[in-house]
């Protein structure tokens, strides 16, 4: 009796694998770089990648950027995970994740 036909899902290539994996990695950072492409963003996520610093600090250093609207900002830029908050009394002190620390020397290189 012969045997039954293998009901196994087809594997991928190494290449279409690879192909796909890299198609996942340019979302990503397709999705990163829509993160700042908001150029109050990209000066958050550089100031950030000086020191952390909290909503009040921020507007100072930005000057011309209201409280909401560097808070809508950090929001932003929190759902893309480049940045996470840290509470300290009635303050959020805001640092860059991995994520940010990589796209602000992305950055930095070049700018620099």
């Amino acid at each position: 009796m012969p045997a039954a036909p293998s009901a196994a899902k087809p594997r991928m290539s190494r290449s279409a694998a690879a192909q796909a994996r890299s198609l996942a990695e340019i979302r990503r950072v397709a999705e990163l770089l829509k993160q700042v492409s908001d150029p109050t963003r990209l000066q958050v996520l550089m100031l950030l990648n000086e020191c952390e610093r909290n909503v009040t600090e921020l507007c100072n250093d930005l000057g011309t950027q209201s409280q909401p609207a560097v808070s809508h900002h950090l929001a932003l830029l929190r759902h893309g995970r480049l940045i996470e908050p840290r509470r300290e009394g009635k303050h959020n002190y805001y640092a860059l994740t991995d994520a940010g620390r990589k796209l602000a020397s992305v950055v930095n290189s070049v700018v620099g």
